[in-house]
Order: structure tokens, then C-alpha cells, then sequence
């Protein structure tokens, strides 16, 4: 036996409520080796959500801990402000369970700002990470592409985005078991010359660095798997991953029309189900389940918003996964070879 997981859940964050996130939390101990899975928030609440989900099937209400936090933070308040003043809010509380250390990951769909800010004051940073970067998975024709930053610094300076690409190529290995990488910068152009002075300055330090970087990608080489890390500020790392969820849900939506659109086309799509329903997981949010904030001390996992059950599930799968490959671990020794090498031991 190894190390028990244990992972703290937001229970009152999402749009769905705490019988979305019970359900979640229940089918990810169904489908892991998980020790235990916190669930914080009001406790009368959570109590009658899993009442009205039927009785938790045997052995699971040893697997399953309720931690009571009276406040929630909504989506509409400003993070820094919420965070003081809601200190008994699940999202605040939960993540000190991360720093205490009685829990090894948390995951919310709540407020994006709340996590992203309480999880660098209240977990904190490893030690030389300048700024901690949220990171998406993308699918793409040759695997997935972990974008980074996609939503925690919108003004980010050169060496923010080295040690974003050398955090993302830590995740890249460890989880995805990719050797060596392909980082890219993203850029308006692929020569080295383009972009603006954050560009280019960047490229001259990821140039300079150990990571296999493969110079400036445009946006269009995403999806065509050019490169396995994708480095970039939120502000245009926000925009790829808003721009793709609605593309994504718009192609789908264009693709049906067309498809029944006639007698023909229907029989086509018949025949062509089981690929159109691949194909469909594939750009499908729910399926990877969460975007871990990679650089802090601690695991947080952001979930979307509207996450159902199947979304949680996988957001505490994927908790399981980080931990066992220790990327915080791996982040903290790649960091520490980057100073002894700066230091010329």
C-alpha cells in the first residue's frame, strides 16, 4: 500500500449544486484506488444531497468526510475581496486543507478568480516560481497539447513564460509520458523576429534553456499537434481556450444540421455514429475534467463551471493521476537544477 490520496472537493461550487458533486465524487472512488474524498461545504446541504442520491453503496461512507464551511464565494464577487471576507467559504477552506497538508489535491467549479487567487495566497508558490500558470489539455490530430497560461496571469513578463513552459513539459512527461517534450511559444508568426517584446524576449530565454523548444507556433498549429506545450500569457491563452469551447460546440451543432438535413445525409450519419461519438469525447471538456494550476505548493484543480458529474469524476481522476506522477515533486527538482546550474554547481 502507498501514501493514502486524499482529496478535498468543493461541494457548493458549479452551477449543478452538491448532488452534481456528491455523484462526481461517488463515481471517482467507484473508479480509483482514492482513499478518501473531503467534501466541503454546508454540511445540512451535502448531508441532504446524498440522502436524495440513495444510500452510498457499502463501504463508501468510511471513503467519504464531511468538512462544514458556512459561506460561499459567487461567481459575481470580486476574488481578493471574497477571499477576506469569506474566510469559512468552501473554496478558502478547502484549500487550507491543502496547505495543512489533510489533503493532497483540491478541486472546485467554483469562482475561476476566487481559486486561482486563494490557491497562490493560501497554498502558496514553490519555492522559485515566480507566478503559478493555469494548464488546459487540448485534443489534437497527434495526442493532446497542454496550453499554459490559460486564465492566472494576464500580464506576464519573459520569465514567467520560460518557467510556464518548463512547468508544462514537467506535466507533459509526467502525466501524458511524453520523453522530451515539444515546447512552443505562441506567436503571430513563426519567425523569431515576430511578435511583441514579451515574444520576443521570451524566446530568447526558452531558446537558451534545457526544454526542447521548437521556436514560435501560430494558434492554427494547436489542433494539428505541432507542439506537446504550448506557452503563452492568459490574456491570449484565455482567448484560445474561450474561443475553442465555443468553436468546438458550434462545429458539433453544424455538423448535426448538415447531417439531417436529408434522407442521405441521415443515412450517413447513421452508418458514421460510432465515429461522430469519438469524435464528440474527444473535444469534450468533461472528458479531461479539470485545469490543474500548475506551480503551487499543493495540487489545485479548477473545473468548469457547468461541470456535471462525469466532469468532477474525471477532475478527481486526474487529482489521483498528478499525484502519483508527484509533478509537484518533478516541478520543485527542475527548478533546483535550474539554480544549481545558474549558480554553476
Amino acid at each position: 500500500m502507498g501514501t493514502p490520496v486524499i482529496i478535498a472537493v468543493d461541494a457548493m461550487g458549479g452551477d449543478h449544486g452538491p448532488q452534481t458533486v456528491i455523484s462526481g465524487a461517488i463515481a471517482a472512488l467507484e473508479d480509483t484506488d482514492i482513499s478518501k474524498i473531503i467534501l466541503v461545504g454546508r454540511k445540512d446541504e451535502i448531508e441532504a444531497a446524498c440522502s436524495r442520491g440513495g444510500t452510498l453503496p457499502p463501504g463508501y461512507m468510511e471513503r467519504i468526510e464531511i468538512v462544514h464551511a458556512d459561506q460561499v464565494i459567487e461567481m459575481d464577487e470580486t476574488p481578493t475581496t471574497a477571499l477576506k471576507a469569506k474566510k469559512d467559504s468552501s473554496i478558502v477552506v478547502g484549500l487550507n486543507l491543502v496547505k495543512s497538508g489533510q489533503a493532497a489535491a483540491f478541486v472546485s467549479a467554483g469562482s475561476t478568480g476566487a481559486v486561482l487567487a486563494g490557491g497562490t495566497t493560501i497554498v502558496g508558490r514553490i519555492k522559485g516560481i515566480a507566478r503559478p500558470a493555469l494548464g488546459v489539455v487540448f485534443p489534437s490530430t497527434k495526442g493532446y497539447t497542454f496550453l499554459v497560461d490559460a486564465g492566472a496571469n494576464v500580464d506576464a513578463k519573459p520569465e514567467y513564460l520560460l518557467q510556464f513552459g518548463q512547468m508544462g513539459a514537467c506535466y507533459m512527461e509526467a502525466i501524458m509520458g511524453i520523453k522530451n517534450p515539444k515546447v512552443g511559444l505562441i506567436n503571430v508568426g513563426a519567425e523569431r523576429e515576430k511578435g511583441n517584446m514579451l515574444t520576443k524576449e521570451a524566446y530568447g530565454l526558452l531558446a537558451a534553456s534545457n526544454l526542447n523548444f521548437v521556436g514560435n507556433v501560430e494558434g492554427r498549429e494547436i489542433p494539428l499537434g505541432a507542439v506537446d506545450v504550448a506557452v503563452c500569457d492568459a490574456f491570449v491563452g484565455n482567448i484560445i481556450l474561450k474561443y475553442s469551447e465555443g468553436f468546438a460546440k458550434g462545429l458539433m451543432g453544424m455538423l448535426k444540421e448538415e447531417l439531417m438535413s436529408s434522407t442521405m445525409s441521415k443515412l450517413g450519419a447513421l452508418l458514421s455514429k460510432h465515429a461522430y461519438g469519438r469524435l464528440r469525447k474527444r473535444f469534450d471538456y468533461t472528458e479531461v475534467g479539470g485545469a490543474p494550476f500548475v506551480g503551487l505548493n499543493g495540487l489545485v484543480v479548477k473545473a468548469h463551471g457547468s461541470s456535471n458529474d462525469v466532469a468532477i469524476k474525471n477532475a478527481i481522476k486526474q487529482c489521483s493521476k498528478f499525484i502519483k506522477a508527484d509533478v509537484v515533486g518533478k516541478i520543485k527538482d527542475m527548478i533546483a537544477i535550474e539554480r544549481a546550474e545558474e549558480d554553476g554547481i
